[in-house]
């Protein structure tokens, strides 16, 4: 036999061979397809809280994936599974398996079933488990165990109550997280931060992290708050002795679900609904007195504040005034803060009254209905009728100065109504034609000027960066603060005009240069009243002095209350 042939015969024998091992390799794996799928609970019943474990084992190596356990949801809360594969050769035969293993909490008391999943055609049986009610004894004996309650389970619409929840842990609690209350047209926030502690339970002393809800029901009828649930890592001291060595095991717990009662606003209530406690209103004058001066402002003070409410649910106040009085508002600030573990709410309106009157004015009550939830009856929070006594200002004439619309006008009409006497008219035209010759030579002096100054200006321009505006400025000199300022403070009506002026044509307006224009540029104001005041000085018949610290006040207030209408410019508020 040639060397060739022989050569020949040996490639066909390793074709043989390995289609031989091919086939072999392919029954071991069909013999090794997925012939079984158990599923087990560490426990049937399971007490309400107590966690029951749940295994699943598939003899075939398969995807983490192969099996959805959101069927579970409805009845359990359900943690993150754990996956494990692992292989085994014994006596030469090889098996696979994968295996599932995960935490299951019971929403509530009954009979539930887990049931059957499917992996690659194989079906596992369904298990009925039985929840029951937990025991006081539960907490004996546990690691780590949650409470929770809620202040009131019966209560308003838009009521506040407050959702506490309790981990108590008796080893080293490495980490975690705990679940957030979810409730539909339900306004929760938390309240405050975690605070630490230790409790004696049943003979056991406990480390306790508490954490405080505020919740303000939006809609009446029955709802129930979910079991909080728990899902951290502590500290496996039996896994080593040295500290340094131990491990860490997973830990899970899950509280209990609070069921409550939600109950519409009373039909005899009428208003902004406000349900609380405490509501109450005060108020404070500055300067702090029962006598104002007549056109003298005065600030006014109103605080609401509110027990177990939200900030923005305090109503704006409806405030009626007498005539005779004048008021400015600036914007109500509104803020809540924390005290003793409640939430206190204030909302302050703040306005500058002006007395436009003498004699006595009263200024009429202000009321607040509100609902008290302890009582269960309506409530009114009240401010009293006041009596105020103006008296007529020394400083002011007594002439009533002219409108502040109608300064410029006045002016005007006191001119046109001059009369010209009919004996002086070669005068009048005398003096007309000197003033049109005096104008004639004005204007061709102009004119020699403009065009002596062209060429100039044509070499100018040439290396000028940039055009000059068109417009004239509306004033070459900045506003100074400072100077109009000590201006009024010296009741200096000359340069106190002049600053003023400056003020209104940078920032109001570049054609406001006189006082008038001013006062028709200002809305209805306390400056606006000032400047009438100082315009009205020119127009006295016997001047009389003029008090300049009322001007810089309401100027003050004029750019405050232009800012404070930006809410990003509110300075926080915290009520003590």
């Amino acid at each position: 036999m040639t060397r060739t042939e022989m050569m020949g015969k040996k490639v066909t024998s390793d074709l043989w061979h390995g289609l031989l091992l091919l086939s072999v390799l392919t029954l071991a794996s069909a013999a090794q397809a997925a012939t079984s799928l158990n599923v087990r609970v560490d426990k049937n019943p399971v007490m309400l809280g107590e966690e029951l474990q749940l295994s699943v084992q598939v003899d075939e190596k398969v995807s983490s994936s192969a099996i959805d356990f959101s069927v579970l949801e409805d009845h359990f809360r359900v943690g993150p599974p754990s996956v494990s594969q692992s292989m085994q050769i014994i006596n030469g035969q090889s098996s696979q398996s994968t295996i599932w293993q995960l935490s299951l909490f019971a929403k509530t008391t009954g009979t539930f079933e887990i049931p059957a999943f499917n992996v690659h055609g194989i079906t596992s049986s369904p298990i009925s488990i039985e929840v029951i009610p937990a025991s006081q004894q539960t907490t004996d004996k546990q690691v780590l165990f949650i409470e929770s309650n809620l202040s009131q389970t019966e209560l308003y619409v838009q009521q506040m109550v407050y959702y506490e929840v309790k981990i108590y842990f008796s080893g080293d609690l490495q980490r975690g997280s705990l679940s957030q209350p979810e409730l539909p047209n339900t306004t929760i926030e938390q309240v405050g931060k975690d605070v630490e502690g230790t409790e004696l339970v049943n003979g056991i002393r406990y480390q306790t992290i508490t954490r405080r809800y505020s919740l303000i029901p939006q809609q009446s009828g029955s709802f129930t708050l979910e079991a909080p649930f728990f899902n951290g890592e502590m500290i496996d001291r039996n896994s080593s002795r040295y500290d340094y060595f131990a491990k860490t095991q997973t830990i899970s717990a899950q509280g209990q679900a609070v069921e409550f009662q939600v109950k519409a606003m009373p039909a005899e209530f009428n208003g902004d609904w406000l349900v609380s406690e405490l509501v109450a209103l005060t108020e404070e004058w500055t300067p702090l007195s029962t006598t104002l001066v007549q056109g003298e402002p005065v600030t006014r003070t109103i605080t609401l504040t509110a027990m177990d409410l939200a900030d923005h649910q305090l109503p704006d106040l409806q405030i009626d005034l007498p005539a005779g009085i004048k008021n400015y508002a600036e914007q109500p600030q509104a803020k809540k803060a924390e005290r003793n573990g409640r939430i206190v709410a204030q909302k302050v309106f703040t306005s500058a009254v002006i007395a436009t009157q003498s004699g006595e004015l009263k200024l009429p009550a202000v009321r607040v209905p509100w609902w008290n939830s302890k009582t269960n009856q309506l409530a009114y929070a009240e401010l009293p009728e006041r009596t105020l006594t103006v008296t007529a200002n020394p400083n002011q004439a007594g002439q009533p100065p002219p409108a502040a619309d109608t300064a410029v006008e006045t002016q005007v009409s006191e001119t046109a109504a001059t009369p010209v006497s009919a004996t002086h008219a070669w005068q009048w035209n005398y003096l007309s034609g000197l003033l049109l010759l005096l104008w004639l030579l004005t204007a061709a002096v102009a004119v020699w000027g403009w065009l002596r100054g062209r060429s100039t200006t044509a070499r100018t321009d040439s290396f000028s960066k940039a055009a000059k505006p068109n417009h004239p400025q509306a004033s070459e000199v900045k506003f100074n603060a400072r100077r109009f300022k000590a201006a009024c403070l010296e009741n200096d009506s000359i340069v106190a005009s002049q600053q003023l002026l400056r003020w209104a044509s940078q920032q109001l307006d570049a054609d406001i240069q006189q006082l008038p224009q001013l006062i028709k540029a200002l809305p209805q104001s306390e400056l606006r009243q000032e400047t009438a005041k100082l315009a009205y000085q020119a127009y006295q018949a016997q001047p009389t002095p003029w008090l300049g610290t009322a001007l810089f006040e309401a100027w003050a207030k004029y750019k405050h209350l232009q800012q404070v209408e930006s809410p990003a410019l509110l300075k926080p508020f915290y009520p003590k």
